[in-house]
């Protein structure tokens, strides 16, 4: 056996894409494979988005045999398998074990809901996120009492839920368990006992026995079975373990298993995320509090919408020239990248409109807009306008950043940045000068996988606990110091950005345009 064996592999059903990923023991990332999806909604509801659970499957089974190909290892060469993905979407199953119904996770077909939920119950959401650190913008809850008045059938047949990632480790194994992090974002689950929550289903008049069991981050719940084989090319008895949301297992697979370190996580949403005390809490419900995968912690988080879906619009719909010259295998974002390094900071004057800062309680976006775009195609064109973008995501996250470190009282010494979007060292230190921090970056850009095949590694028995394998594996890329004079600039361009979204929001409240997204019941 060489000293890269055994290998680990973890898959990541994500907003945008599903990918597989494999590691070597040394955390070393060997290959991977995706494929890019969206999520359909049901044209007989409006603000539904459906989750495919059959064809994603074959998505992800697709992926899983390409890595493993690409990696030019033997099945068996795996040890473990692990899953993260996107949160708060969920998948209902039968008392066969058979999935009946699933949801992305920004469906907002339950907006009655919310509101009768809100008037017939007006100290239940508080009540909720001071249990479980969720509102009902994003929770499970409403969405039950959706499918119990309009699929009657479905609701009466549902025995158990499951987070996404849940889902993926049930296809391999047969077992459906939960574990805190990802668990925690339906809202319908207990941040101090870290189990859970049946009472909140009864005080809506529903169902209180669909719970799995839950178990820890690491911990083994089954194997692979002879038909997962099959199906994806993985050696039936893989051992199958517990992963978590993807944002909270991606921040430990980057080090912060510390009360105070802090994160930004660069993809389809950007994720702003600071390690806090269980005592934290934020009696304005501007921010969500969740479980970590790392007992004793919680996280604070803001989350920035559709960043990277903004980008690859953008690239589709006027970066056709940059996708022709990098080909199949080349990027177009850095093609694009690389004129938009060449306009000054400020992009002049440009004001995006896609994401606000977070608002929990009440959480919508003004319609996309770009604003005080210049007749000159110099100051207007494709590489102004990317840039701006670029921008305006960093200055974003550092308003929402600034919220958090009010909240935590603590200011951390250097911001970790993962996920896609650190792979642009541009990016990273635009994002270190619009918060005026140091940034750092790790080798291993792809920080929710890393953390899942971490989490693969405890169950094979190879480190004892997530924080020993991040310790042991996590090698740093690059760090970014922050550019006085840019700072200027972006805090200006922010003050800016902040008065004209604030007026965007409100041609939104006049039925003049039209919400990016709108949580469910606003």
């Amino acid at each position: 056996m060489t000293a890269s064996r055994p290998y680990l592999l973890a898959i990541d059903a994500g907003t945008g894409s599903g990918r597989a990923v494999i590691f070597n023991r040394n955390g070393q990332q060997i290959a991977s494979a995706q494929h890019e999806w969206w999520h359909k909604p049901d044209p007989r509801f409006e603000g539904s988005m459906d989750f495919d659970v059959d064809g994603n499957w074959g998505l992800l089974s697709n992926a899983i045999r390409a890595a493993i190909g690409k990696a030019g290892i033997s099945p068996s060469d795996i040890v473990a398998v692990s899953a993260t993905s996107m949160r708060e979407a969920f998948v209902l199953y039968d008392a066969d074990g058979k999935e009946i119904w699933a949801c992305a996770n920004v469906d907002s077909r339950a907006g009655r809901e919310v509101g009768d939920l809100k008037r017939e119950l007006p100290d239940l959401e508080a009540a909720l996120y001071a249990q479980s650190g969720q509102t009902f913008a994003l929770g499970a809850l409403p969405r039950l009492l959706w499918l119990k008045r309009n699929l009657p059938d479905i609701y009466e047949r549902m025995h158990r839920i499951a987070m996404l990632s849940d889902w993926v480790l049930a296809r391999l194994s047969g077992v459906i368990a939960s574990d805190p992090s990802n668990a925690g974002t339906s809202g319908l689950f207990d941040l101090e006992s870290r189990n859970w929550l049946p009472s909140a289903m009864g005080r809506a008049g529903l169902k209180d026995d669909i719970f799995p069991d839950c178990v820890e981050t690491g911990t083994v719940i089954g194997r692979v079975t002879p038909k997962a084989a099959e199906e994806t090319g993985l050696a039936a008895g893989t051992l199958v373990v517990m992963g978590g949301g993807d944002c909270q297992i991606g921040t430990a697979g980057t080090g912060l298993v510390k009360e105070g370190d802090c994160a930004v996580l660069g993809g389809t949403f950007w994720q702003q995320i600071v390690n806090v005390s269980p005592k934290v809490t934020d009696t304005a419900m501007d921010l969500r509090i969740n479980p970590h995968v790392v007992p004793g912690l919680n996280q604070a988080e803001a989350i920035s919408f559709f960043v990277g879906i903004v980008m690859r619009w953008f690239r589709d719909s006027f970066g056709a020239e940059e996708v022709a010259a990098a080909g199949r295998d080349g990027d177009p974002y850095t093609l694009l990248e690389q004129k938009a390094a060449e306009v000054p900071p400020g992009a002049y004057g440009i004001i995006p409109i896609f994401s606000d800062v977070m608002h929990y309680g009440k959480w919508y976006h003004a319609a996309p807009s770009l604003l005080n775009l210049s007749i000159d195609p110099q100051k207007s064109g494709k590489a102004a306008i990317f840039r701006a973008l670029q921008e305006n995501a960093a200055i974003v996250a550092a308003r929402n950043l600034s919220n958090i470190f009010a909240l935590s009282g603590k200011t951390p010494d250097k911001i970790v940045f993962a996920a896609g979007a650190s792979k642009s060292a541009h990016w990273a230190q635009i994002l270190s000068s619009a918060t005026g921090l140091p940034v750092v970056t790790p080798v291993v850009k792809e920080a929710t996988a890393f953390g899942c095949a971490a989490a693969a590694a405890v169950g094979a028995g190879l480190y004892p606990g997530l924080a020993d394998a991040a310790n042991d594996w996590i090698r740093w890329d690059r760090r970014f110091e922050p550019i006085a004079d840019h700072k200027l600039v972006y805090d200006e361009a922010g003050e800016r950005w902040a008065r004209a979204y604030q007026l965007q929001r409100q041609l939104v409240d006049e039925g003049v345009t039209t919400a990016m997204w709108k949580a469910p019941g606003l």
